[in-house]
């Protein structure tokens, strides 16, 4: 029996959160007094699967096939599925992202499963085995008991530390059979961005609303991201009126994001909002209106014109790098 981690890679490269996953994984093998075992699809070298070894894993499969080249959720799914019985594994964790809210409802489909969508800290009893995640947009919590014999996790973005244990993982190619009907996801075009920081991947984000009160006010808040190496973000609103493009939306009906330090710069803080947000390690808050809904989502907050507060920002922020 075993703890199964599927860790996602872009361009054959881990970022941070395929370590967090790891981490994360690893604490719960040691729970339950087990091994963790890391799956990793589609083309990665030898030297990079290796890092995965750093933080407790005992054991990389790595699959590699033509079917292997495109994400699509139902080969991914039918390679978990395969892998995790081959390993006998009894715990899934994989990332709450979009990939991971795609694959995880099919994976339980297949390995009759119980999800626990979301979770953000180790699980709190094993027998029944319990998970927590916040819900209610963060401003409640849950304990949800799994009773199915297979648990799949998914591990809330930056809701668990990474923690270094070197091991001296073993690296296995394997092959697996994928039905061909399965691969039904074909690319057209590919378009990246470049030369600008992911919201998806920024430690901090500096956000704007409609207490900017005109697209001609963005300076001062995108040189204060510049000084922070943060992502820029903005509310609904906000890109509705053009002032921002639309990938930069934070919210429900938007981007869900989990940095570690959100400063939401004129953002009245509605339920939609927060819900994207909420997951942020730290909210700083600048609002005109003392009784915004978003210092109460915040740890720190500033009650004053954010026209004469990020300008001072800025400064102190470049007193501070001198």
């Amino acid at each position: 029996m075993s703890v199964l981690v599927y860790t996602q890679n872009w361009d054959g490269q881990f970022k941070k959160s395929s370590f967090e996953l790891v981490s994360y994984a690893a604490k719960v093998a040691e729970m339950i007094g087990s091994t963790v075992t890391a799956l990793s699809i589609g083309a990665v070298n030898e030297s990079e699967l290796k890092k995965l070894g750093n933080y407790g894993v005992g054991k990389i499969l790595s699959v590699n096939n033509e079917y292997c080249k495109i994400l699509d959720n139902q080969v991914y799914a039918s390679i978990i599925s395969q892998v995790a019985q081959k390993e006998n594994a009894k715990v899934i964790v994989i990332s709450n992202n979009n990939e991971g809210k795609a694959i995880a409802p099919r994976l339980s489909v297949r390995l009759k499963a119980g999800v626990g969508s979301g979770v953000s800290k180790l699980p709190v009893n094993l027998n029944p085995f319990t998970v927590y995640k916040r819900t209610y947009s963060g401003n409640a919590y849950a304990h949800v008991v799994i009773n199915t014999d297979i648990k799949i996790l998914t591990l809330a973005q930056n809701s668990f530390e990474l923690i270094e244990k070197p091991n001296n993982a073993s690296i296995e190619n394997i092959n697996l059979s994928v039905e061909a009907s399965l691969a039904k996801t074909v690319v057209k075009d590919v378009q990246k961005q470049t030369g600008k920081i992911l919201l998806t991947d920024a430690d901090v984000v500096v956000s704007g609303g409609r207490g900017m009160k005109s697209a001609d006010n963005w300076a001062p808040l995108l040189e204060l991201a510049g000084l922070l190496n943060a992502a820029t973000a903005c509310s609904r609103p906000v890109s509705d009126e053009g002032w921002r493009p639309h990938d930069e939306h934070t919210g429900q009906t938007g981007k869900i994001i989990a940095p570690n330090l959100y400063i939401a710069i004129g953002i009245s803080g509605a339920t939609q909002h927060i819900a994207g947000v909420s997951s942020s390690k730290y909210i700083v808050a600048i609002n005109s209106d003392k009784d915004a809904p978003i210092f109460e989502a915040a740890q720190y907050g500033i009650i004053g014109d954010a026209s004469k507060i990020l300008p001072k920002l800025v400064e102190a922020v470049k007193e501070l790098k001198k």
